[in-house]
């Protein structure tokens, strides 16, 4: 096990709480980026490729930096790799986009975002690790903050087809924490996000060539806070912030707190969003919507509390722990 699974002090605590808070701040971020391209023709798929694309290519010199004298890692870690870059990221952006061209973006994000209670069932069923009391109370907490974040009790269309993608989207969602918590691998942060990125964008550009991923672009000048900008400037900002700085800050953090935690931080990804929507969009939250924000904040807190001290007696180490020989999580698609 490396060092940074054995980092149990409050020190490494704080900075994997800074780096989760870092991540769920830049992948929120995303979304207004992304609607003022969708607003000039660009298509979701076409968004989603360049961005993960682009990322790949940004966070590939500082990948093959950490595996210098560790390429053996990498290449016995070829089942993780293909595990993150597939389901984690190819097939959680693919199930999500479709997700929501079939209903709401407030239902398809609500049912995305229960990957937290996911995690905690897979580490209960998988590694016998049964969430506390307090654990189960933040979790609740933070659920309604998130129906009030997304505005929710107004009605929503809740089509099947687009439930069935958004639970496939969770799944992947769920994956990407389980995943990137896991140090026994011996890949180093920026290796996995490289290499996951890379994966997920050849599988993402499949899609589009086999016509299941539209693909459309448009140099168009996009509007954001009532002015246009040129139309390459929102596209760095979604390959290089939010995905290239969130997946790999998201990695860093999950490996410091284990996935339970980090995916429960994550939560702040989507009241990110809302400011970001509020500060580039105009989309003023009300009343609510800032309520709901609070409420995620203080679930998290209450998660965090709830946890378990490392080494509690028929307790593991959340996810950071996993034995070596353990088989990768791959959800049935």
């Amino acid at each position: 096990m490396t060092g940074m699974a054995n980092d149990t002090g409050v020190r490494p605590q704080l900075t994997g709480l800074a780096l989760a808070v870092v991540s769920a701040a830049s992948f929120g971020l995303s979304g207004p980026l992304a609607r003022g391209l969708l607003d000039t023709g660009w298509s979701p798929g076409a968004v989603v490729l360049v961005r993960i694309g682009l990322a790949a290519l940004v966070v590939a010199p500082f990948a093959l930096r950490s595996l210098r004298g560790r390429w053996g890692a990498l290449r016995a870690n070829v089942p993780l790799v293909l595990a993150y870059g597939t389901f984690a990221v190819a097939g959680a952006q693919f199930a999500y986009f479709s997700a929501v061209a079939r209903m709401d973006v407030g239902p398809a994000l609500l049912i995305e975002y229960t990957a937290p209670a996911a995690v905690v069932a897979w580490l209960w069923l998988r590694h016998g690790e049964r969430p506390t009391g307090v654990t189960v109370l933040g979790a609740a907490i933070a659920a309604v903050g998130l129906v009030l974040v997304l505005d929710l009790l107004s009605g929503a269309d809740l089509a099947l087809g687009g439930v069935l993608w958004a639970l496939l989207a969770m799944t992947g969602a769920a994956t990407y924490f389980v995943l990137s918590a896991r140090t026994t691998s011996g890949l180093p942060p920026f290796a996995l996000a490289g290499s996951g990125l890379a994966v997920g964008a050849v599988g993402l550009a499949l899609l589009g060539l086999v016509g299941l991923m539209p693909m459309r672009a448009t140099t168009e000048a996009p509007v954001y806070a009532g002015d246009a900008v040129a139309w390459w400037l929102p596209l760095l900002g979604l390959g290089i912030v939010t995905a290239g700085v969130s997946y790999t800050t998201g990695i860093a953090a999950s490996r410091r707190l284990g996935s339970r935690v980090a995916s429960f931080v994550a939560l702040l990804e989507v009241v990110s969003g809302v400011v970001f929507a509020w500060l580039l969009l105009d989309q003023i939250p009300d009343g609510l919507q800032m309520v709901g924000g609070g409420l995620i904040v203080a679930g998290v807190i209450v998660v965090k509390l709830g946890e378990r001290p490392a080494g509690a007696a028929g307790q593991g180490q959340d996810a950071v722990s996993e034995p070596a020989a353990d088989p990768v999580l791959a959800p049935t698609r």
